[in-house]
């Protein structure tokens, strides 16, 4: 999935490719439009907005095409939101025009042209050539002004990118310049260096995952070995998350303002630090990552791997330091600045909501019983199943139900979530009757009985047996780390029927009564003291031929639906007291800390609101009726290991707390549960980058 969601977007992709593979020059691009994709029509540009603008230089970043194009397009998209120069931008647009940007100063810092127009001795570093016809400077406190090629004394820097110009500038004669203002340039060059590195990313991420398919050692394809390929599935994770944070930051770039305004508030700013934070530094693991796995062929001239390594070591280097950036996001968290993600749904979304808040409403008016009673009668505990049991919910009338009832404490059905949707899709009319109307009332609490000491999450290498009795099966064998199994009423059992079968055949899926005598449950006390998960122990439990869920032998496929269910994803929590925006208040609770903490804080910030992003990204996708792909376990695999560091963050900041020490306990269990985080990973890279799967 590229930066770009929706099929307008990918035809632009797939058009600035064909222009990039015949020929990627300046002129050619201008010739396309691509210059002014982002301009005004009046000036000959496209009238689109930042965000298309994001998805071409992602192209052109997986192309690596040299030339002026990033610093002009830069240019442009200042100046057409700044007063007095509109002049220039048909030039900057068919490409008769080139532009200069300086970032910062030679030595990392934010240098600044002095009045007199010297740089004090540390020069300005500046994406684009040395001959540019404008350059944009900073001059002051967040001022910038625009200077022509003859009154600014500029010479060619020596990067490590060898296919993008770069020079150093050492100041400016004559007072022709063009005074701006304030205007935000550096973030705006945040999102479009994001997006140049999400571009570098993404052919990093293709070349490796090609290469481990095909280059054996040891008798078989690299990409089987489970250290190559969870190298290259961490790499597609890290740029994915890379992706949704530029994605959302040119959208809050388009929101900020039109052209011919520039009103970029801290909300912007907020997204243009993440894009900041998470861009480049992704391209560089990304890149890097590609060298490590072709190997010793990565690492000469003969592979164009180390020119990609360059360009993203140059993109972070311009874009500026991410742990500036860092506190810069931290610095708008701890004031309050949030980034609203809420899908932008279409016009006939307003009949849908008004007919859906007034349901709400007349919810809202009952007393709690009764509420929960009709949540069951109307379908709207699970809105996206079929009628009677759901609402047979669209993704668009499942977004509005989720925001419109997000006050009105729907049940919270556990694994009965997982384990629903299953029994309607195969099993008997008379197993919903008889199941789902006491499970949506509260009547049913539902365990899972798959895992098995030997197995773990090889599921399909469980050893219970079930035997063939009078009227059903008798079922002898130990489950593990069953969730709630003390409380629940009924478990959703897997059980090996047909021995003599393969692994994944031979399997079938029982409904079990958990009163039912054989039955053992020894709870498990865990590293945080609770006790939540169980030990099962089966000994000639009786299950009845009618609560076989599908056909004898057929439980894999029943078993895979089960875990199946990404329905239209919602909401970014993953798990108590472990969000970045926890985090975010006890940080502002604590004065005096470290510039690393504040460091620290703003990343896990950015990943936070990235991950969220991401998941409005999986949302829009399911609207469009599109694939969203691996993406949900992508958000998966991100989310289990954020809420880890943002406990552990925490508990490190207040370990008095007993909140915090409950928590950095409680989520050491969120990437062993529902499929370690190497599980994910296998499925990232089969699924997603087709690597070859384990023997």
């Amino acid at each position: 999935m590229g930066i770009g969601l929706t099929e307008e977007h990918r035809a632009l992709a797939a058009s600035v490719r064909g222009q990039a593979g015949r020929d990627p020059s300046h002129r050619a691009l201008a010739e396309q439009g691509v210059l002014g994709l982002h301009l005004p029509e009046e000036y000959g540009g496209q009238g689109y907005g930042m965000l298309e603008l994001a998805v071409a230089l992602e192209v052109l970043g997986e192309s690596r095409v040299p030339g002026t194009y990033l610093p002009t397009v830069l240019a442009s998209a200042v100046l057409a939101r700044s007063s007095g120069t509109s002049d220039l931008l048909s030039g900057l647009a068919d490409g008769s025009l080139t532009a200069t940007v300086a970032l910062h100063g030679t030595a990392g810092g934010d240098a600044l042209l002095a009045p007199h127009g010297t740089t004090g001795g540390d020069r300005l570093l500046a994406l684009g050539s040395a001959e540019a016809d404008v350059f944009l400077l900073p001059v002051g406190d967040g001022e910038w002004s625009l200077f022509e090629r003859e009154d600014v004394t500029a010479e060619p820097f020596a990067g490590v990118d060898l296919d993008r110009a770069v020079c150093s500038i050492a100041g400016f004669a004559g007072t022709r310049q063009r005074p701006l203002g304030v205007v935000p340039v550096r973030e705006v060059a945040a999102v479009l260096l994001g997006a140049d590195s999400c571009g570098v990313g993404a052919w990093a991420v293709a070349t490796a995952a090609e290469y481990a398919k095909v280059r054996e050692q040891f008798g078989r394809p690299i990409g089987q070995f489970q250290g190559v390929k969870h190298r290259v599935a961490a790499a597609l994770v890290a740029l994915e998350q890379a992706r949704a944070a530029v994605w959302d930051a040119a959208r809050a770039l388009d929101e900020a303002g039109p052209a011919g305004s520039w009103m970029v508030g801290d909300e912007a700013r907020l997204t243009a630090g993440v894009a900041a934070v998470l861009g480049p530094d992704a391209a560089v693991r990304c890149a890097a990552d590609a060298i490590q796995v072709l190997g010793g062929i990565g690492y000469t001239y003969e592979h164009d791997a180390h020119r990609y390594y360059r360009r993203a070591l140059s993109d972070r280097m311009l874009a500026g330091d991410p742990g500036v950036w860092a506190e810069k996001v931290a610095e708008l968290a701890v004031a309050g600045v949030r980034r609203r993600l809420e899908p932008d749904l279409p016009e006939e979304a307003a009949n849908v909501r008004d007919a859906i808040r007034a349901e709400a409403a007349s919810l809202r008016a009952m007393e709690r019983g009764a509420r929960l009673g009709r949540f069951a009668r109307e379908g709207w505990i699970m809105p996206f199943l079929q009628k009677p049991w759901g609402r047979a919910a669209s993704p668009l009338e499942q977004v509005i139900i989720h925001q419109e009832f997000r006050d009105l404490h729907r049940p919270n059905l556990g694994i009965a979530a997982w384990a629903v949707p299953s029994i309607l899709k195969y099993g008997t009319p008379e197993q919903a009757e008889r199941f789902l109307p006491r499970t949506f009332a509260g009547e049913i609490v539902w365990c899972q009985l798959f895992s098995e000491p030997g197995a773990g999450s090889d599921l399909a290498g469980l050893s219970t047996k079930a035997t063939r009795v009078e009227g059903g099966w008798s079922l002898t064998g130990q489950k593990i780390w069953t969730s709630l199994a003390q409380y629940a009423h009924f478990g959703i059992c897997l059980a090996r029927t047909s021995p003599e079968k393969s692994k994944h055949e031979g399997i079938t899926y029982f409904l079990v009564d958990m009163a039912t005598p054989g039955i053992t449950v020894r709870p498990l006390k865990e590293i945080n003291g609770e006790e939540i998960f169980n030990e099962v122990f089966l000994d000639d439990v009786f299950v009845p031929d009618d609560l076989v869920v599908g056909e004898v032998d057929g439980g894999w496929r029943v078993a895979r639906d089960t875990l199946s269910h990404e329905r239209v994803a919602l909401g970014d929590s993953w798990g108590p007291g472990s969000q970045h925006t926890d985090m975010i208040e006890l940080v502002g609770e604590l004065p005096g800390l470290r510039q690393s903490q504040r460091e620290q804080a703003g990343h896990l910030w950015a990943e936070g609101q990235a991950i969220s992003a991401l998941g409005l990204r999986v949302t829009l996708s399911q609207l469009s009726g599109a694939d969203p792909g691996t993406a949900p376990s992508v958000r998966k695999l991100l989310g289990m290991r954020h809420a880890q560091a943002i406990s552990e963050f925490c508990w490190s900041l207040d370990p008095s707390s007993a909140r915090w020490s409950r928590t950095i306990l409680t989520t050491r269990a969120f990437t062993i549960g529902g499929g370690t985080a190497e599980v994910q990973l296998n499925i990232i890279a089969e699924r997603a980058l087709g690597l070859p799967r384990d023997p």
